[in-house]
């Protein structure tokens, strides 16, 4: 009897199975696992007593807690980003849902949109109506006339509506510091989690020069501000030091991407207790691939540069005890690349840091520590069984999930090749 066919609300046993916990910083044996209600209600490493439940043996396998990604683009289905300008909203929400259960399927539990998912994707995934991980959302990302959120021609004066262009609907330009805090309050009215702002040049914006600083100081401090005071918060896409530092100062709390970051700025973040989420993988995909999907020759040279700063920000970052979360940001057909960060990272860091990076790490960015990236009693039940040790082998978590068992989020099995205990 497969164990995806247990009664659906009947407590789960899991057993003979080996615990990775981060903060053991090792696989240890001989643990067992209680999920009740969608959360973990006992973890020990002796037998559990407990009647009414739905035994599975775990075959010896290793467990540990549901991937989280803090830095997706759920419904950014082209890697050249005009060519959302074709793509009606209908159309981008079909893909979208695509995308998302394929970050399910590679046992992302938990991700982070950092720019044009709204309350529809996240209510309809909450809802049960389209399968796919827990989402946190910032709704429009916002960024000047010019910056890397403006990704018109420059023939094109403006759009005259958001209603059916994908690049429109995605992100928002606006000038000013009244404007901003308009934007922003808008965009928590839409129910985002977090709200992000461009600060510096990008990759994927056709005009802005990677060292172009985006927004004065008066509209990154209203953003802000009127984030804190919904009791929600800022991130920003910000490559060089000088944006990074100017950022943290102002208040804002994660930095995406910080490629280019130096030691003074890095101290800076240390002081605020500000988080990097980087993305490698994104940079190393778009070198070898980009081109065939359309990205013109400006933005693959910017992307060259921000590439040989990556390995380097994170070794910096961890002499100055910033703490980095996983990300990957890919665009369009690069996102199957998404478990790839893991084998780059592992470059520059030991394989327990970049695992941290995807759980206890990428918790606190998305403000949910205790509750996500951790497999102990009040958590939520998120979970994967990986088919051998990834702290010997990190491969294990790529290739869309092959090497994964089961994926559980929240009580409830997404995949499951494990059978019921005899």
């Amino acid at each position: 009897m497969i164990a995806s066919q247990r009664p659906a609300d009947a407590p789960i046993l899991l057993r003979n199975l080996r615990l990775l916990d981060t903060s053991f910083g090792e696989v240890r044996d001989g643990y067992e696992i209680l999920i009740e209600g969608g959360r973990f209600k006992e973890v020990s490493d002796t037998p559990i007593k407990a009647a009414g439940v739905t035994a599975i043996g775990c075959g010896g396998r290793v467990v540990m807690p549901g991937l989280i990604d803090c830095h997706v683009h759920c419904l950014h289905s082209e890697v050249y980003m005009r060519r959302m300008e074709d793509v009606p909203l209908t159309l981008a929400a079909a893909r979208g849902a695509r995308r998302i259960r394929q970050m399910l399927d590679r046992g992302f539990t938990t991700v982070r949109d950092t720019g044009g998912t709204d309350w529809g994707m996240k209510t309809a995934v909450d809802q049960g109506l389209i399968p796919g991980p827990r989402l946190f959302i910032a709704g429009r990302s916002i960024g000047p006339t010019g910056g890397h959120s403006d990704g018109r021609s420059r023939t094109n004066q403006g759009y005259p509506c958001a209603c059916c262009n994908g690049q429109a609907y995605l992100r928002l330009v606006v000038d000013g510091e009244d404007a901003v805090r308009k934007a922003v309050r808008e965009q928590m009215r839409q129910g985002s989690d977090h709200i992000k702002i461009m600060v510096s040049g990008g990759v994927a914006s056709p005009y802005d020069p990677l060292e172009s600083d985006q927004f004065s100081d008066a509209e990154i401090s209203a953003a802000v501000d009127e984030a804190e005071a919904f009791g929600r918060y800022v991130c920003a896409h910000a490559y060089t030091a000088r944006a990074i530092k100017r950022a943290v100062t102002l208040g804002v709390r994660t930095i995406e991407h910080g490629n280019l970051i130096d030691a003074d700025a890095a101290a800076s973040m240390a002081e605020h207790g500000a988080y990097v989420v980087a993305n490698l993988v994104a940079y190393v995909a778009m070198k070898e691939r980009a081109a065939e999907y359309g990205m013109i020759p400006e933005m693959l040279a910017k992307n060259d540069l921000v590439l040989e700063g990556g390995f380097r920000s994170l070794e910096i970052c961890k002499e100055a005890g910033v703490k980095v979360a996983y990300g990957s940001d890919l665009l369009g057909a690069l996102a199957e690349d998404q478990s790839r960060e893991f084998s780059i990272r592992c470059e520059v860091q030991k394989p327990i840091e970049v695992i941290r990076s995807a759980t206890t790490i990428a918790a606190e960015v998305v403000r949910r520590p205790g509750q996500l990236g951790c497999i102990a009693p009040g958590a939520w039940a998120d979970l994967i069984v990986v088919d051998g040790d990834p702290l010997s082998d990190i491969t294990l978590l790529e290739k869309q999930g092959a090497h994964l068992s089961a994926i559980m989020k929240g009580g409830h099995f997404h995949k499951n090749r494990l059978r019921m205990a005899r």
